[in-house]
């Protein structure tokens, strides 16, 4: 094997992009790598907590899967660790040069993930009018994201 097939894909970006970076760009590569590194900590240690609880819960526990409590706090976690491995992706976007800075899209859409979530996660007693509030905040996400699709597709 030669040395560059040894070597990590992030750091050969890292060692090829550098060099031609202006001071602005340095400090935005350096704090999105920063980020990659916090992000990807935390999602692996979710994983593991997540794991933990549906094992404990449904196994252990033997708790109903159906149960809306229990529904609740596996999707719920779930969609958690789906949002935050969608900012890592998009972070990842950055330091792989495929855009200078994470896309307006990109954060609408983990915008809607998270709105998703919280329709998931919801307790019983929500009010109606905190329901509709949430489904045109939604509608509305999902206009401005069709929007700008659009419009870079054109």
């Amino acid at each position: 094997m030669s040395n560059n097939e040894e070597t990590p894909k992030v750091i050969l970006n890292f060692k090829q992009v550098w060099p031609q970076l202006n001071i602005i760009e340095k400090i935005e590569y350096a704090v999105s790598l920063v980020l990659v590194c916090i992000i990807s900590v935390i999602v692996i240690i979710a994983l593991v907590r997540l794991g933990k609880n549906v094992f404990t819960m449904l196994v252990l526990n033997a708790l109903d899967p159906l149960d809306f409590k229990v529904f609740q706090f596996i999707f719920g976690n779930m969609l958690t660790l789906f949002i935050a491995i969608e900012f890592l992706h998009s972070i990842q976007g950055v330091l792989q040069r495929i855009g200078h800075i994470i896309e307006v899209r990109t954060i609408l859409l983990i915008a809607m993930l998270a709105i998703a979530r919280k329709f998931i996660v919801m307790d019983k007693a929500t009010t109606p009018e905190t329901m509709a509030a949430l489904a045109l905040i939604l509608l509305a996400l999902g206009g401005v994201y069709w929007i700008l699709k659009n419009k870079t597709t054109a």
